[in-house]
């Protein structure tokens, strides 16, 4: 049975690490480490180590530039100790069939690299962004997600619907061109779309969409499945008692059950 390593990877203003790490030890991984990006340059952490990778919600540098920008120039441009450039380590990451999930910030940073959505398989070309909400303001609420049976994205498979919370200003999905967004939709990109709570629907309704999001979108997979954004933050959800409405019994599938998915798929399962 295959070892699930799990790396979550900090610093320059993230702030749901150790909830994210949280989150893969109660779905069964084997090891999930929080580590400084710095440490990734340095080679004290090695990205092959892992098979696994979480970037996690924050304010990666205070949004300057538009949310996580800079760092994906970090990414994008920086070299490791070793010499090798970090580019070439996630390439190789993606190749060997590494899982990787981007919550919040951490799904800014994935579409501002190109890993996300990687229309015919053109990694690290970027192809949507996120912009600011419609409401131009932070929105801090729980919605309500349903998943698209059809999507291949292995974190999402076997869920219906989720509820979990939302805290972001740049959660709105902005495509590159009208073809791109037909092509999100029409090859099942799209994996995660916000709904209306009573009827389950996909909503443009605010609050139930609290960005604007076309279609509804909350998240997105790459076509291979193996890599998800999305806005919202599963990883808050990690437990029954952080549901707003524990106390009545109102009944919610944990957050968790995304890292679960990832670490059956990893285990062979």
């Amino acid at each position: 049975m295959a070892q699930v390593n799990t790396l979550v990877i900090t610093g320059y203003g993230t702030n749901s690490h150790e909830e994210s790490a949280h989150a893969a030890r109660l779905a069964g991984a084997d090891r999930a480490d929080v580590a400084h990006f710095a440490d990734i340059v340095a080679r004290r952490i090695r990205i092959e180590d892992y098979n696994f990778i979480v970037f996690p919600g924050g304010f990666l540098d205070g949004d300057d530039l538009g949310a996580a920008h800079a760092a994906a120039q970090r990414w994008l441009h920086l070299s490791d100790a070793d010499g090798q450039a970090l580019l070439d380590r996630l390439k190789e990451f993606v190749a060997r069939g590494g899982l990787a999930i981007g919550i919040c910030n951490g799904f800014q940073l994935l579409v501002k690299l190109g890993l996300l959505p990687a229309l015919d398989g053109k990694y690290f070309e970027r192809q949507v962004s996120l912009g600011h909400n419609d409401s131009a303001r932070y929105e801090d609420r729980w919605v309500t997600l349903k998943v698209n049976p059809a999507s291949p994205c292995v974190f999402t498979k076997g869920i219906e619907t989720l509820y979990v919370p939302v805290r972001h200003g740049e959660g709105k999905l902005v495509p590159l061109d009208d073809e791109v967004m037909r092509r999100l939709v029409a090859e099942n990109l799209v994996t995660l779309q916000y709904a209306h709570p009573e009827t389950g629907a996909v909503t443009m309704e605010y609050p139930w969409n609290p960005n604007g999001s076309p279609q509804g979108i909350a998240g997105l997979t790459d076509p291979s499945g193996r890599i998800l954004g999305l806005m919202p933050h599963p990883e808050a959800f990690n437990h029954p008692t952080n549901h707003p409405g524990w106390t009545r019994g109102e009944p919610a599938t944990l957050g968790t059950v995304l890292f679960e998915n990832a670490v059956r798929h990893l285990r062979g399962q």
